[in-house]
């Protein structure tokens, strides 16, 4: 595991407060990683990865669905509105929630989903109240992901299963020049620590969960980086940034650390889903 402990809670939620109206200018209503096989549009990879990720859980029709990490609600509203699943979106940023309830609401979403403003290593939902638990780059910035593991499997009912999607650090041994690399990402895209595909299969474990299916989908999605970078260069973003503060820049010049990281192994973007044993 790849660990910045300097990272405060804080300065995440403060991130995401004021740069998602730009996110959504930037990115989209998908905020994550777009997942392409061919030459999709961006919006159209974003998508892709949401439905692939459903497919691969194999999400039930009309299920209860807790999305941790909803960001702006674009995994909530498609699971909603494609699957009638009824969702509750848990986001750190109470610009987030109000940006994912807004659009969900004008979007004549049904059945409603349901988007709560809350730490999500310190919200409690009913036990046993959920059929699937969703979190696609979320559990990065996340403090004791065990402990967090360990609770959220105490919501899925006996059968439920966890969907997740992860930016990871790359297998070991990492060299030095890898593990400065994945540490720099830490330290500009905020995460106190990037788990390994090892990392997270025994976190789920521990926490009475058998994990039915990992894969790493780095190559799939890095084009996102890609694709970000071309349209920092050619935008005057940074620029903002630097009127809305140094973390804010630190971050955008991230941007290359991330992608050298996909390219070169330090870093890879994961996918698992581990269903709660009987």
């Amino acid at each position: 595991m790849i660990e910045f402990p300097n990272v405060a809670k804080g300065v995440i939620r403060n991130h995401y407060d004021i740069v998602t109206p730009f996110y959504r200018l930037f990115w989209g209503p998908h905020i994550h990683h777009g997942y392409w096989t061919a030459d999709e549009t961006p919006d159209r990879a974003q998508v892709q990865l949401t439905e692939k990720l459903a497919s691969t859980a194999e999400i039930r029709r009309d299920s209860t669905v807790y999305d941790i990490g909803c960001g702006m609600g674009g995994s909530s509203v498609w699971m909603a509105r494609n699957l009638g699943c009824q969702v509750t979106g848990v986001t750190l940023s109470p610009v987030q929630r109000f940006y994912a309830a807004w659009a969900a609401t004008c979007g004549g979403v049904k059945p409603a989903p349901k988007f709560v403003r809350a730490d999500a290593e310190s919200i409690v939902f009913p036990a046993e109240s959920a059929d699937y638990l969703w979190s696609v780059e979320c559990t990065e910035h996340l403090f004791d992901k065990g402990a967090f593991f360990r609770k959220a499997a105490t919501w899925l009912k006996p059968g439920g299963k966890f969907a997740l999607a992860a930016w990871l650090a790359g297998d070991d041994p990492l060299s030095e020049e890898q593990t400065e690399l994945a540490t720099r990402v830490c330290k500009g895209m905020f995460c106190p620590s990037l788990g390994s595909q090892d990392d997270y299969v025994r976190w789920f474990e521990e926490a009475g969960m058998q994990v039915t299916y990992t894969a790493y989908w780095t190559r799939e999605v890095q084009r996102t980086w890609e694709i970000c970078l071309e349209r920092v260069q050619r935008s005057r973003i940074r620029k903002l940034a630097q009127v809305l503060g140094a973390n804010h820049v630190l971050f955008l010049d991230h941007f290359q650390a991330i992608l050298d990281a996909y390219r070169t192994g330090a870093m890879e973007y994961g996918c698992f889903v581990a269903e709660k044993r009987a």
